[in-house]
């Protein structure tokens, strides 16, 4: 285990004299995306000089949640903070240690606005959000509106619904063609719990936002603008509510199917990049045995890793989600 021993954990709250919800905002889950740090800092900088104050509610900010992966420069301090994140009696790596600090501190508040940022090389910002409300055993929910009405005011116009759905559905397939078991599918489900999937299992709500490319200089005042709208709408500083963005201007998406690589040697055709377009027919990539590989449907492209190994997620499909905000 990566003792990192010149490490600490930090989070730094403000509360306000009237009563509200208390609201987490955390940047650098992953160690090379500090826009969400940077924009963090400039809004504590504010509520410390006095410029600006939290009226009612609270708000803890969490500039650096994995200080490992933050000090490499890299995504990842020993793993990826952002899968299978639960407390573990028996912590194996650093991300299990912040696991342990973290999740007790999520369950202490009511909403959390994760940022990060995206390695592609071109596409704007956009928002990930939870499942619609449901009983069911994958992603139970209850707070969807509230959820999808805070997504509308972050300022970004793109949303993407259907992250455990989609994921599930991949395990699924993915254990039955390993003959592995019910226990093994469960474990394997875990691993799709983020950040802000852990934060739906404590009954609060949650947002990950995708502010732009790693080194735009632009994503950082898109994190900015999410915390303020948030605060703002959430009532916690005396500040108009943001409008939210316009129906006719939004793009929602729902990831529909993940699409494994089978063997090692599996490639695309061309590079893609998360939102490409594609049509039905239209070929992605080549199976090691030369077998094509097409869309079922017409959509975009979503999270394509051309160095994924065998039996690991390759990519995704989304298709549109016309009903995203009014359902």
């Amino acid at each position: 285990m990566s003792s990192a021993p010149n490490l600490q954990f930090k989070f730094v709250n403000y509360t306000g004299m009237k009563e509200g919800p208390s609201v987490i905002i955390m940047g650098a889950t992953h160690g090379n995306e500090i826009c969400g740090t940077e924009a963090i800092r400039r809004i504590m900088a504010e509520l410390d000089s006095g410029t600006l104050r939290i009226d009612a509610g609270s708000v803890t900010f969490v500039p650096i949640v994995n200080p490992l992966a933050y000090a490499k420069n890299e995504r990842n301090g020993d793993r990826n903070l952002n899968r299978n994140l639960f407390p573990k009696d028996d912590p194996q790596d650093f991300e299990d240690r912040i696991a342990n600090w973290l999740c007790p501190l999520l369950a202490q508040h009511d909403v959390l606005l994760d940022l990060h940022s995206f390695n592609a090389a071109h596409g704007e910002p956009f928002v990930m959000v939870g499942p619609a409300n449901n009983d069911g055993p994958l992603e139970p929910f209850r707070h969807a509106d509230k959820e999808r009405a805070l997504a509308r005011r972050l300022g970004v116009r793109r949303f993407v619904t259907g992250w455990m759905a989609a994921y599930g559905g991949g395990v699924q397939r993915r254990t039955r063609n390993t003959g592995g078991n019910a226990a093994e599918l469960e474990t394997v489900l875990r691993y799709g719990v983020g950040t802000t999937e852990f934060m739906r299992t404590t009954g609060g709500y949650a947002l990950t936002l995708e502010c732009g490319q790693h080194t735009d200089p632009k994503a950082p005042e898109v994190a900015y603008r999410a915390i303020m709208n948030t605060l703002a709408h959430l009532g916690l500083i005396d500040a108009p509510q943001p409008e939210p963005v316009p129906f006719e201007e939004m793009e929602a998406l729902q990831m529909v199917v993940v699409h494994d690589k089978q063997d090692a040697l599996d490639a695309f055709i061309k590079p893609w990049a998360s939102f490409d377009a594609v049509a039905e027919g239209e070929q992605i990539g080549t199976r090691a045995d030369g077998t094509p590989v097409v869309a079922e449907f017409s959509g975009r492209i979503l999270f394509p890793d051309a160095k994924a190994g065998a039996n690991s997620e390759w990519y995704y499909l989304t298709r549109p989600n016309p009903g995203f905000g009014r359902d």
